[in-house]
């Protein structure tokens, strides 16, 4: 007689084992513990076999049948249900070594090294966000193109454009890293060009002072009666066409005022590379004027509010804003500054670029630019100090609208 939902429900525990058969080889197994397990008796091989269906009520009468069939349905074809079960155990493992997740893990121990903490952490928690939801539990054997631009445009659609943007750029390393490890024979997301397949981007650049305000913007500089630190900090920021985060956070132990140089440690660069400063006489004679008095190695430019701090960005834009630039000029913008007057009077380009600290990538070519450009990036800045002094007026010119 069949078993039923009312029979499986009412099954007490006893002393022994109690089997319930319901036919077929189907029977629901209650341990003394309580415990209740659906089992399949059958003969493969001319041998006696038992496998799980389940537990109940996790799973229902009818699901069990449902499983009790399909296994019958094996033993007809010749398949030992056991045996197939046992082989998608072990392709269920295999795709899960290879899933995206899992790959992309290891990618990312592969390059932790090469990345901050900080990065690491932003950069997975992109992956978790936006990528694993939907793309993390399939095997990277299986993913096409088509399901990776369907991440990122959905990225896209939420109004972040450059995420996306990343977002496909980092799917793509992880397949460039499956194909090495020789996961997947070819990269399906190597022909996904990112301003192929996504929406153009609106940039928007710092605000850079134009060359022609250079005369006035240095007047009203050397009258701002604000703190003098802070005008002093924009003073060497032009000097020395630094990022502002690089100057603000300078310590007077990295400067050696009697070799005009100073070395900016790595982990305050934006590409993590030291980065040899050479100072024109009018750099050296500002940090002379403002050097403490003893041996002191702590900050150039202390935060006047925040004791052991640096003066934020912020100080050093919200200066230029009274000084009536702002929209105009900001801190960062100076580089930009630096570089288009530099380029216009015919300064060799790499020169340029290597005082701007746009890092080399290749390692021969760094330690070539190294050692070949310091001298010539000594006689650049001594013209850029000479041509800003060249550019003080003795009156304040009235600013021009921005307005169309």
């Amino acid at each position: 007689m069949p078993l039923t939902n009312t029979a499986a429900h009412n099954a007490k525990p006893g002393d022994k084992t109690l089997r319930l058969f319901d036919g077929g080889g189907l029977y629901l197994e209650v341990s003394p513990a309580g415990g209740k397990w659906w089992r399949l008796k059958y003969r493969f091989g001319g041998k006696e076999k038992r496998i799980s269906l389940g537990t109940y009520p996790d799973t229902s009468l009818k699901t069990a049948r449902d499983r009790r069939d399909e296994a019958r349905q094996l033993l007809a074809s010749g398949v030992d249900p056991s045996s197939e079960r046992q082989a998608a155990k072990k392709q269920a493992q295999q795709e899960a070594a290879t899933s995206l997740r899992h790959v992309a893990e290891d990618w990312m121990d592969h390059q932790a090294a090469r990345w901050t903490p900080k990065t690491l952490e932003r950069l997975r928690a992109n992956l978790e966000a936006d990528v694993f939801p939907e793309l993390g539990a399939m095997p990277v054997g299986d993913i096409r193109a088509k399901h990776v631009l369907q991440v990122v445009r959905q990225i896209e659609a939420r109004g972040a454009g450059e995420t996306a943007a990343r977002t496909l750029q980092r799917i793509k390393a992880v397949f460039r890293y499956a194909v090495r490890e020789e996961l997947i024979e070819t990269n399906p997301t190597l022909d996904v060009v990112p301003n192929e397949v996504l929406k153009p981007r609106k940039v928007t650049h710092r605000a850079a002072l134009p060359e022609a305000e250079l005369p006035g913007f240095l007047t009203r500089l050397d009258a701002y009666e604000g703190d003098a630190a802070t005008a002093n900090a924009l003073r060497l920021l032009m000097l020395t066409a630094l990022r502002p985060g690089e100057l603000r956070g300078a310590m007077w132990e990295e400067i050696d005022l009697e070799a005009a140089r100073w070395r900016v440690p790595a982990e305050r660069m934006k590409m993590k590379a030291e980065h040899l400063v050479p100072l024109s006489r009018q750099a050296v004679a500002l940090l002379e004027a403002i050097r403490p008095h003893g041996e002191a190695a702590g900050l150039v430019f202390p935060s006047p509010y925040y004791p052991g701090k640096p003066l934020s960005e912020n100080t050093l834009n919200s200066a230029l804003s009274r000084m009536g630039y702002k929209g105009i000029a900001t801190a960062h913008g100076f580089r930009a500054l630096f570089s288009t007057v530099a380029n216009e009077c015919g300064h060799d380009p790499d020169v340029i670029e290597r005082q701007l600290a746009h890092v080399e990538r290749n390692e021969v070519r760094a330690a070539y630019h190294r050692s070949t450009y310091l001298a010539g990036r000594a006689k650049l800045m001594q013209w850029w100090a000479d041509y800003l002094d060249g550019k003080r007026l003795g009156n304040v010119r009235p600013l021009r609208s921005r307005r169309a």
